[in-house]
């Protein structure tokens, strides 16, 4: 048997984890049906890459159920500078003084 992690995120800042036992050729789809029936997402990976939902399962792998941005990112990261102030650190080098 494959023993295989369902991972998703009901809502935001929600996560669940269900471990499955599945026969050996198992597929993405087959580890999709144990979902819940009203969970709407969009893509899947696995281990943080996209698959398909015909591709096969291997022992020890993490499925993770994507579901929609209902912020667009840039406006999330603008949102969070107005409550905190500025940045606490740039991934940028300081500019040199002449």
């Amino acid at each position: 048997m494959l023993q295989i992690e369902l991972c998703w995120s009901p809502a935001a800042q929600r996560l669940e984890l269900q471990v499955l036992s599945l026969p050996p050729g198992s597929l993405v789809r087959d580890a999709l049906a144990a979902l819940p029936a009203d969970l709407l997402w969009e893509r899947v990976g696995v281990w943080g890459h996209k698959v398909e939902l015909e591709d096969a399962l291997t022992h020890g792998d993490r499925v993770e159920v994507y579901r929609g941005l209902t912020v667009d990112p840039m406006e999330a990261r603008r949102r969070r500078l107005a409550v905190q102030g500025r940045p606490r650190a740039s991934r940028h080098r300081p500019q040199r003084k002449p």
